[in-house]
């Protein structure tokens, strides 16, 4: 079984793709945990390793090559912005998700998580996403943005995370219940 839980910084993606990988006993493989462990090892903070990143297309591509070949062994719960992408590379067959939530939301969550005004947050997401964007057409092609690349997406502003990742996990367990047939 492999889920991949894509979205916008501050969607809800990293608790509800925990709740998950828990409820069905599966690995939670944050790209966002690698991206990090890679800019400690470059001795350089994430802001610094991201503003590294807009020219450096092999800090992506490092990145992108441990979600996919993790993407090819399955049984997996992959949160990343291009994890769907990552898993149809891989050839993997995969539950593909992708949770939204309105910028007020998201940058009320992220300041809630890491501290600062709402407002300076909101303008720090809108600038790390318009880099991400930006990044995976010229590396890929990709927008991860097109909804017809996932099985399934949705809004968190006014729901739980328990109560997405229940969905989910219902949707992952039908799904996969009936690819065994």
């Amino acid at each position: 079984m492999l889920i991949t839980i894509s979205g916008l910084p501050g969607s809800g993606k990293t608790t509800v793709a925990r709740l998950v990988a828990r409820e069905l006993g599966l690995e939670h493989v944050y790209a966002g945990n690698i991206f990090r462990r890679q800019a400690e090892a470059h001795g350089l903070t994430l802001a610094e390793y991201l503003a590294r990143a807009e020219t450096d297309a092999s800090i992506d591509r490092e990145l992108d090559r441990h979600m996919e070949e993790r993407a090819r062994r399955g049984d997996a719960v992959l949160e990343g912005r291009l994890a769907a992408f990552m898993a149809e590379k891989a050839g993997a067959e995969a539950l593909r998700v992708f949770l939204e939530a309105s910028e007020d939301t998201r940058a009320r969550r992220i300041s809630d998580r890491e501290g600062g005004a709402a407002a300076e947050r909101l303008r720090e997401i809108q600038a790390r996403e318009a880099s991400d964007h930006r990044r995976y057409l010229d590396l890929y092609g990709v927008d991860y943005h097109d909804h017809a690349r996932y099985d399934l997406v949705m809004e968190t502003d006014r729901r739980t995370p328990e109560e997405i990742a229940q969905a989910i996990v219902e949707r992952a367990r039908e799904r996969f219940a009936d690819d065994s047939r």
